[in-house]
């Protein structure tokens, strides 16, 4: 990336239930496709719903990085920057893709996806990088 420092976001969905190994073998996935390390993260975000997920808490807790859930509305204002498209996804949730836009919303402004939702069974992850949300003044 270029000189000035774009914030990354990990964004996660996943089945209800899903364990802390499954999250963590698709981020690791994920995060190898886009040649990162765990400490290039700057949060990890979800589905407001799903930040009661033990999986999705223990997975962010073993990677070392904030959790953050994102607000419905939220996730939709992002929406169209989204690439993958699960229509079960858009029925339940009202979005073509958590992962996507859990990273695109959590990444602030500028936001653009730098991987699309990969996914296994029970989970998927998606990166995105931004500037950073307004109030994230860090």
């Amino acid at each position: 990336m270029a000189g000035d420092e774009a914030m990354i976001a990990l964004g996660i969905g996943c089945r209800r239930d899903t364990s802390a190994d499954l999250i963590e073998a698709v981020i690791a996935e994920a995060l190898t496709a886009a040649r990162l390390a765990a400490g290039d993260v700057a949060v990890i975000a979800t589905a407001g719903d799903k930040m009661r997920e033990p999986g999705v808490i223990e997975a962010a807790k073993r990677l070392g990085r904030p959790l953050r859930g994102i607000a419905e509305n939220d996730l939709m204002a992002v929406a169209d920057l989204a690439v993958t498209r699960s229509d079960l996804v858009q029925r339940l949730k009202g979005v073509p893709s958590v992962a996507e836009t859990a990273a695109l919303a959590a990444a602030g402004r500028n936001a653009r996806l730098i991987l699309p939702r990969l996914a296994n069974a029970s989970a998927t992850c998606a990166l995105a990088a931004g500037e950073g949300a307004a109030e994230d003044g860090r």
